[in-house]
């Protein structure tokens, strides 16, 4: 089977099932609502993250499953979205090691939802935990840092952001140090019948090895209702313009997102 066989399926089930499913209303609270993150609802997402080739690893391809959910709190009294994401690596296949499947580092994050006219604000600690169950889909390393979200929804769409930062402060002494930042613009432009247009690449510096990519991110994505269920699948190709590494020339990032109803 090709690499891009299981993309067109997932795209083509998608398609099937939004077309099957009750296509929501076509009003901008209902579309925003489920592309927004910060929509204090019970969240599901299935993710991933395919990665074409490397800049400096030849035609080295690697994959990551995010298994991600979301929930909402009120600890200590104020409004809160719980995210935590595990992932299920698949490395490059290169030597001596060769490519291998694993689970990799568990990341949470817990941020405090604020209103600043008509953005939506959340801003709070994140923490990776070294869960990998081999070296090579890990870091080896605990890490604390922070994480900062806005959302400001419009009537054509949403634009926003996260930026999280993190760096070691323990774990195996034989691994490396970890200091990263990232920053996701986020773009949403809602398309007739419950179609809409993305761009939502992850610009990534590690600051520890002194590397960095920037990718530009054009995709799809498509939302229905399935009882109380809202369903949202996406896929977005996502091209890297500038870089220092060895770092992902194209990814490939797709996934189903699932929002609950909380009673």
């Amino acid at each position: 089977m090709s690499k891009v066989q299981p993309i067109a399926a997932f795209i083509g089930a998608a398609v099937l099932f939004g077309n099957v499913g009750t296509a929501l209303a076509q009003s901008a609270e209902e579309m925003n609502k489920s592309n927004n993150p910060l929509t204090p609802t019970l969240a599901l997402n299935l993710q991933d993250a395919w990665t074409d080739s490397y800049y400096g690893l030849g035609d080295a391809d690697s994959n990551a499953f995010l298994l991600r959910g979301a929930t909402p709190h009120k600890l200590f009294g104020h409004p809160q979205l719980l995210r935590a994401t595990l992932p299920i690596v698949t490395t490059p296949d290169l030597p001596p090691s060769g490519s291998h499947t694993d689970v990799g580092d568990l990341n949470l994050f817990d941020v405090f939802l604020f209103k600043a006219g008509s953005m939506e604000v959340g801003f709070g600690p994140q923490l990776t935990i070294p869960t990998a169950g081999r070296d090579e889909t890990g870091t080896g390393k605990w890490q604390a840092g922070l994480a900062g979200m806005f959302m400001a929804p419009q009537h054509w769409g949403i634009i926003g952001g996260l930026v999280t930062w993190q760096a070691s402060f323990a774990g195996d002494d034989d691994r490396r140090d970890q200091n990263n930042l990232q920053a996701q613009p986020f773009f949403i432009y809602n398309l007739p019948k419950a179609w809409y247009f993305r761009s939502s690449a992850t610009l990534t510096w590690d600051l520890e090895a002194d590397t960095y990519f920037i990718p530009v991110g054009a995709g799809i994505g498509k939302v229905w209702k399935g009882g109380t269920t809202t369903y949202n699948a996406f896929v977005e190709p996502q091209w890297t313009v500038a870089h220092d590494g060895d770092v992902p020339k194209l990814q490939i990032f797709f996934g189903l997102n699932l929002q609950f109803p909380i009673g």
